[in-house]
């Protein structure tokens, strides 16, 4: 497995590890090497720089170091990048709280009939709106008035 030198630099940076394609990763550790050189060159070494802080740098979220988790993360970074300008602070503190794992394994519930990069996007956006969003303060539904 070749890996491109920047994104092994990167990666080591936030120390993640990159395996071989074939073999399960653990906790911390990327086959996904591909899919960060893709992004890179999409959108530039910065904002890969922003995803993988994101993740790897929030409680709960090195195992989202997979193709879908990624890019998911790149689209919600992409979205906020104002947000995160203006709040990244607070930005990483929400990553810290919100389940992400747990939510892409629901998201997994829909494989087949949903991408899972948008079906996880919509999930983690849901969230990060109730943070952020005009109506931020405001309960919904399903949630638990008894707080």
């Amino acid at each position: 497995m070749m890996v491109p030198t920047h994104i092994q630099r990167l990666c080591d940076e936030f120390g993640i590890r990159i395996v071989d394609r074939h073999r399960y990763p653990e906790i911390g550790e990327t086959r996904a090497a591909e899919t960060l050189a893709r992004i890179c060159r999409r959108h530039g070494e910065s904002h890969l720089r922003l995803v993988l802080s994101t993740l790897a740098e929030t409680a709960n979220n090195k195992v989202l170091l997979d193709e879908v988790g990624l890019w998911m993360a790149s689209d919600m970074i992409r979205k906020n990048a104002d947000l995160i300008e203006q709040r990244a602070g607070e930005w990483l503190e929400l990553w810290d709280a919100m389940p992400v794992g747990e939510l892409q394994f629901v998201c997994q519930e829909l494989s087949g009939f949903v991408p899972q990069r948008h079906a996880l996007g919509g999930m983690v956006y849901e969230r990060i709106f109730r943070r952020f969003g005009k109506n931020a303060a405001q309960l919904d539904l399903f949630d638990d008035r008894r707080r």
